[in-house]
């Protein structure tokens, strides 16, 4: 099995945290090209990074190319998107599709988010990405599912549009605690959204966290996997952890992958670690062992 990989943003987030600054930004790409990958992911978190981005898309893209670097995936981030009034935001969605296509990127990649409930907790992914985070909530009583549900797929479509108007596909990774967080909700919504142009993240540290057995959701999910977020845990949370580091059956799930001829990127997914870059390097070997072996 050949297999392409490259470096999700997670990284960037683990050493500079949400980068806002452009310096951090050219600073977490350079560290991505000095660990030897060819090809990463960007992000577009809230109006005031995006903003930096686009302020600064010709410098930036100067600096991907001297770089030798090829952006496979922009993650636009902007939970208003999935919220009542999403309407008002589908021009930060238009915006980071410019900036894809600009960057000549070919996938743009939306988050479910968190319900609206009341945490009596902190927030998963509110200041900084945290794994493993107890969630104590409070539903409110006029909380409706279905209400919600409805916005998640009537903005997902619209968002879906806006991607295939830019050439682009949409990708949505199933995290824990979120609105989509298994591999079943991704089939549900993506049947609901009714998109050969809309797929799956297949994210093994989410997954794995949240008890599913992953070359089973490789099987529900098949040539609707359009983008491989790579990281590894025990299973009873959420961490993203070094390839090998955990339990997650890493050769079953690429087997499964090559069964439904995946040709996309395997990105490695990993964070909040010690010896972050030393973690990427081993977690791309492991990856290229076990797959000349399949």
């Amino acid at each position: 099995m050949n297999i392409k990989t490259s470096c999700a943003w997670l990284y960037a987030i683990s050493k500079y945290q949400y980068v806002n600054k452009i310096e951090d930004i050219f600073s977490a790409i350079e560290d991505m090209a000095g660990l030897g990958f060819k090809a990463i992911e960007i992000e577009t978190i809230r109006t005031e990074n995006l903003n930096t981005q686009l302020e600064h898309k010709q410098e930036l893209k100067e600096h991907v190319d001297s770089l030798g670097l090829k952006v496979i995936n922009l993650c636009s981030v902007n939970e208003a998107l999935l919220r009542p009034g999403w309407q008002d935001h589908l021009d930060f969605f238009k915006k980071s599709a410019e900036l894809a296509v600009y960057l000549d990127c070919p996938m743009i990649q939306l988050d479910s988010f968190v319900p609206p409930l009341q945490f009596k907790s902190e927030l998963p992914y509110k200041d900084s990405i945290k794994f493993g985070v107890d969630l104590k909530v409070e539903v409110d009583p006029n909380f409706k599912w279905e209400d919600h549900w409805n916005l998640v797929v009537d903005s997902v479509k619209a968002c879906n549009e806006i991607a295939m108007d830019h050439g682009l596909k949409l990708c949505m990774e199933p995290r824990v605690g979120e609105t989509i967080a298994n591999s079943d909700a991704m089939l549900r919504l993506m049947d609901w959204v009714d998109s050969e142009n809309f797929g799956a993240v297949l994210d093994t540290g989410h997954l794995h966290g949240g008890k599913e057995i992953i070359p089973l959701s490789v099987e529900k999910l098949n040539r609707k996997i359009f983008y491989v977020h790579a990281s590894d845990n025990d299973g009873r949370d959420n961490l993203h952890l070094g390839v090998g580091k955990g339990t997650v059956d890493w050769e079953g799930t690429l087997r499964a992958l090559d069964k439904h001829g995946f040709d996309g990127y395997i990105a490695i997914d990993i964070g909040n670690i010690p010896d972050i870059d030393e973690e990427n390097i081993r977690s791309v070997k492991i990856l290229e062992e076990i797959a000349q072996r399949i």
